[in-house]
């Protein structure tokens, strides 16, 4: 069980370190350069702007598949970090990116629905998950995707899940 003193840095770097071990596990994150913005156990996916991430240099609009990936990423993050956040918080768990064993396994992608609203502008993009429903074995997120307003998304996903051990 976590101490309940354990001094606030330490919490944080815990939890840090925790999400940045989850990240690290999806291959294509770091070649499209997404982080996360954690407050808490809330997560802000953050898609820096690139110019390799164009796929349309007339208009130019991010290209699909980039904007696909991340929202596929913000919701497996979402959904691994949901999963084992109480784990993570009472001590049971600490993810090390450089201790394979320490990783909790990511849900396998069953289907994934994109909705393309707009064009994505080339500018840094945000995205926010929400579990929807969460199983012991089958689990859904919907995700949806903003740049400059978050109340005007360009993009938007349904994802369906295997859970690790189901």
């Amino acid at each position: 069980m976590a101490d309940r003193n354990e001094p606030l840095h330490q919490i944080k770097l815990r939890r840090d370190t925790a999400l940045r071990a989850l990240v690290e596990r999806v291959p294509y994150s770091r070649w499209l350069g997404v982080r996360f913005d954690r407050r808490g156990d809330e997560l802000t996916a953050i898609l820096p702007y690139a110019e390799k991430l164009i796929g349309n240099p007339h208009l130019p609009a991010l290209h699909g598949g980039a904007t696909a990936a991340f929202l596929e990423i913000a919701a497996m993050i979402e959904l691994s970090w949901t999963a084992m956040w109480e784990d993570l918080e009472e001590g049971r768990i600490a993810p090390d990116a450089s201790v394979p064993d320490s990783l909790p396994r990511l849900p396998k992608t069953i289907d994934f629905t994109v909705d393309y609203l707009r064009s994505g502008l080339p500018r840094d993009a945000y995205a926010r998950a929400r579990v929807v429903r969460s199983g012991r074995r089958y689990s859904s997120v919907h995700v949806e995707a903003w740049q400059d307003n978050r109340d005007r998304p360009f993009a938007q996903a349904s994802a369906h899940f295997l859970m690790p051990g189901g």
